[in-house]
């Protein structure tokens, strides 16, 4: 059983939140959590690099002189990988990295990082967290009255709320994601994750399912 220390959207602590790490994950599993991780920076790669190979550069493909009797090294047409402005001789070509690993695969690799954060300690409560206007400053107090000022941190909310998100995208380190949208790499990137009461009641009735 862990005891999350819960703060109110001035960085004060008001209490503490019960909850087993089990509830959202029963083990964890490191392997699950490296491929996922790897499947989510694969899907990043832009895989746009491309070099020309020698049928793709310009020049003519006749012998740039005869074989004998000139003294010089016997050599073939311009456009070999050898010779300056030739082609590549393992010309890149573009290609997809990206693939996708079964869906419940992909679902409980997010509750297990969730729960790995909370055997580590790396969460905190947050008891609610409305801003009816975005206001960097109110965040980035918050997180500092916290401890979190200068630490990459992850706010988690029940539904997305544009003026949390504007409030804290300027802040480096700082991102903001609704429940909905956590995944592996969202969770396990930042030093700690950062839930709100709501949030967190969300994410242990979705587990029970």
């Amino acid at each position: 059983m862990a005891s999350l220390p819960v703060y109110d959207s001035s960085g004060a602590e008001v209490g503490k939140y019960e909850i087993d790490p089990s509830e959202i994950a029963d083990r964890i599993n490191k392997q699950l959590l490296h491929d996922v991780v790897v499947m989510y920076h694969a899907n990043q790669r832009q895989g746009t690099r491309q070099t020309k190979g020698r049928g793709e550069v310009a020049g003519h493909k006749k012998k740039m002189y005869r074989q004998k009797g000139t003294g010089n090294a016997r050599a073939g047409m311009r456009r070999t990988n050898i010779r300056r402005g030739g082609g590549h001789a393992f010309a890149l070509k573009t290609r997809d990295y990206s693939y996708r690993l079964p869906r419940k695969a992909i679902q409980l690799a997010t509750r297990m990082a969730i729960a790995s954060k909370i055997q580590g300690g790396q969460v905190k409560v947050l008891d609610g967290l409305k801003m009816d206007t975005p206001k960097t400053s109110a965040i980035a107090k918050m997180l500092k009255m916290i401890g979190l000022d200068g630490r990459s941190s992850l706010i988690a909310t029940a539904e997305y709320s544009p003026s949390v998100y504007k409030s804290a995208r300027n802040i480096e380190g700082v991102s903001v994601l609704p429940v909905s949208d956590l995944n592996a790499l969202a969770v396990l990137s930042p030093n700690c994750l950062l839930l709100t009461r709501e949030a967190l009641d969300q994410l242990r009735k979705q587990s029970k399912r």
